[in-house]
């Protein structure tokens, strides 16, 4: 039995739409992790760029569950003596909810080239609109 390996060169990238609204983080940043990858399709190879653009719309709806919007915090260094910043998720969520929701699915993806192009085709929006039409973008709808 022979097995099927994906090239760069025969990728074909589809457009997906997910919407976050009332839906967990978590569980949103999941499902765009796994189709910038390419998880869901019958030819993954895991050396291989071969996933999808991803919209994410209504990113400012997104749900934290339990206490996490007090007690999570998103922390950034700037490198100099004293220069932690920490931010709260329900602050964040509040001014940058696109930003928070790229947090989380960064950090589902691999750490090295294929995860870095792969978070590029992922595209936030806080409201209902995007600028992606053009591009035919399906709505997602396996959980």
């Amino acid at each position: 039995m022979s097995t099927t390996l994906a090239k760069k060169e025969t990728v074909q990238r589809k457009w997906y739409v997910l919407d976050a609204a009332g839906k967990p983080l978590g569980r949103t940043a999941v499902i765009a992790a796994n189709l910038l990858r390419g998880k869901h399709k019958v030819d993954f190879t895991p050396n291989v760029d071969c996933g999808d653009f991803v919209i994410i719309i209504n990113t400012d709806k997104a749900v934290l569950t339990g206490n996490k919007a007090e007690q999570k915090m998103y922390r950034r260094h700037s490198g100099w003596i004293g220069g932690l910043k920490e931010t709260k998720a329900r602050i964040m969520m509040e001014k940058r909810s696109d930003y928070a929701v790229e947090l989380a699915v960064k950090g589902m993806l691999p750490k090295n080239t294929i995860g870095r192009t792969a978070l590029t085709r992922l595209k936030l929006y806080k409201g209902a609109e995007h600028i992606h039409a053009a591009q035919k973008p399906e709505a997602w709808t396996q959980e």
